[in-house]
């Protein structure tokens, strides 16, 4: 029986999947071709080398997060229940942490994951503008809020606090 041959797509898959599971240590020939069932030799026919997989998944990544942030632009509703959907998004998106946790030692995934914190920054501002706040340190801390909710660990549940969060805003304007 004949397998079907393995896109680059695939393989970009299998890497942010053994990201999120396992760290960026992962994101290697031999570990991602034994998850696919795969050889080597197919990664390499995909990639030049481990770090432009690095490229790929990073790449890949990044393309989505900023199409979430254009795609919240286009949503319905008012300020306040935009502001909510986008952090309950962002707090349930699993890839989030693990790129986090990558930029710590990777300056290309920083660099990433700044350009889509500043979108995502332009974002908050404008919809904290629409309610009435136009101190960009308080969308700063918005978004820092939203950052740092999942590092929380005990009975804290992330999406209720910054329910609880937007409620002080609306009821600052």
């Amino acid at each position: 029986m004949k397998r079907e041959r393995l896109s680059r797509q695939s393989w970009i898959d299998a890497g942010l999947k053994a990201l999120v599971a396992q760290g960026p240590t992962a994101l290697a020939a031999e570990p991602l071709a034994r998850a696919l069932g795969a050889t080597k030799g197919s990664f390499y026919w995909h990639f030049k080398d481990v770090p432009s997989l690095h490229e790929a998944v990073t790449q890949d990544w990044q393309t989505r997060a900023f199409a979430r942030v254009v795609e919240s632009l286009a949503e319905p509703g008012n300020a306040e229940q935009r502001m909510r959907r986008f952090g309950r998004k962002l707090l349930s998106d699993a890839e989030e942490p693990a790129f986090r946790a990558w930029a710590q030692n990777d300056d290309a995934v920083a660099k990433a994951l700044g350009q889509v914190d500043a979108e995502r920054l332009t974002y908050v501002a404008n919809l904290l503008k629409q309610l009435g706040i136009s101190n960009p340190e308080f969308a700063q801390s918005c978004l820092a809020a939203l950052i740092g909710m999942r590092q929380l660990q005990g009975k804290t549940n992330a999406a209720r606090a910054y329910d609880t969060m937007i409620d002080l805003v609306v009821a600052l304007k």
